[in-house]
């Protein structure tokens, strides 16, 4: 019964991903099971797939009294740190990206959403849709909504992921126009 829906468009189920993972290389490294012992769950889904946050982040800070403007976006706004716990000043945010790489194919486009392990405690994921042809590691926005400083576990779940299957390829593909987040490694700044 898999192999007939396999074609049809949709919400992608997780056999129709493991298959795109381990076939086609859509996300690298593939967890086949969801992991949950003493960890904020990550890996395969009934209809998803829960990333990891990477070791990675860049808190921001208002140290220099900079502007943040999307144009022209200066480096100062924030302050790099690889650790295993980040900790997220009162109302403020940080970047960090996937430990997964994803390679999404030409039918295909992804939605993140935050998981509400988090949710629930005033952190909010920011993540654009993965368009159809893109690649690279997932550049994550985490916003701390509370008044107090709050922890983000590197190498944890962070995020879920929802795969949909168009009903057939677009014309013009994220690689197609040599987009400027293309093949994105690390934790990816705003480019004009």
């Amino acid at each position: 019964m898999a192999e007939a829906t396999a074609m049809l468009p949709g919400l992608l189920a997780d056999h129709q991903i493991r298959a795109l993972a381990q076939g086609q290389g859509m996300i690298e490294p593939f967890v086949e099971r969801q992991k949950r012992e003493g960890v904020i769950s990550y890996g395969l889904s009934s209809f998803g797939y829960d990333a990891r946050t990477a070791d990675e982040f860049k808190i921001f800070t208002n140290v220099d009294n900079a502007l943040v403007d999307p144009k022209d976006f200066s480096h100062q706004s924030f302050v790099d740190r690889q650790t295993d716990i980040c900790v997220i000043p009162p109302n403020s945010f940080v970047l960090s990206r996937t430990v997964e790489y994803f390679r999404i194919p030409e039918d295909v486009l992804v939605i993140c959403l935050g998981k509400s392990t988090y949710a629930r405690c005033g952190l909010i994921v920011n993540v654009t849709p993965l368009e159809p042809g893109w690649e690279g590691h997932v550049t994550l926005e985490i916003s701390n909504t509370t008044p107090l400083p709050a922890r983000v576990y590197a190498n944890e779940g962070i995020a879920q992921f929802l795969f949909f299957k168009g009903s057939a390829p677009c014309e013009v593909t994220y690689a197609d126009k040599a987009g400027k987040y293309m093949g994105q490694r690390g934790v990816t700044l705003p480019k004009l």
